[in-house]
């Protein structure tokens, strides 16, 4: 199971006052107008999802999102129809916005992606090439030399610690694809350690730098 904070860490909030501000016209200017992707797989650290999706919205991006079935007992696609003002995409059966296979006109339209929470099992899918759910197949669509991919992972410690998620971290690395997190901390199954996804500010932080550097 993913894992998430006990109680909100001090300053997880973000900024307040002219700082907020300064942050806003920051993040907007990195994502404004651009369409980012948001995958959500099946943990309890999607609520923190919703939060990504939201502050990317109102800095302008145009954000979709995907939930594998998993994702969606976490949290309703319905959040995220209404925080992004997008359909959400939970089917990789159904042609949504395009009568293009949906899994190619959303990869190719991206500016960037980004999977949170992503699962020990996603890590794992993504690393050997399975594409069994919509998450993983809109990825498998996706020219990494173009468009950026984020990993955001989440997991109890000991699954972070399994040689099976090393090893696939090590290979989705060399493939390219970039990470956030995970943070150590207090974790869904009582344990605490790495494993943690890493806070909304981080993440939106983190794509707004990496969308930045590409100009």
């Amino acid at each position: 199971m993913a894992a998430v904070p006990n109680e909100p860490q001090r300053g997880a909030a973000g900024p307040s006052g002219p700082a907020a501000a300064v942050a806003a016209e920051s993040l907007a200017r990195a994502v404004k107008g651009k369409t980012i992707v948001v995958g959500v797989t099946g943990g309890i650290a999607a609520y923190k999802t919703a939060t990504v999706v939201s502050r990317l919205a109102q800095a302008g991006a145009k954000v979709t999102v995907a939930m594998t079935d998993a994702a969606v007992k976490f949290i309703t696609p319905l959040t995220f129809q209404a925080l992004s003002a997008r359909p959400v995409y939970t089917s990789q059966w159904e042609h949504i916005e395009s009568q293009d296979p949906q899994h190619i006109s959303l990869a190719s339209a991206a500016d960037l992606a980004v999977v949170a929470p992503c699962t020990m099992d996603c890590l794992a899918k993504l690393a050997t090439g399975r594409t069994d759910d919509v998450v993983s197949l809109i990825l498998s669509a996706i020219d990494r030399e173009k468009t950026p991919v984020l990993l955001a992972p989440s997991m109890n410690t000991v699954m972070w610690a399994q040689p099976s998620t090393q090893r696939n971290l090590a290979t989705l690395r060399a493939d390219g694809f970039g990470f956030i997190g995970p943070d150590e901390g207090w974790q869904a199954c009582r344990a605490v350690g790495a494993g943690r996804m890493s806070e909304p500010e981080a993440i939106v932080a983190e794509i707004a730098r990496v969308l930045s550097a590409r100009g």
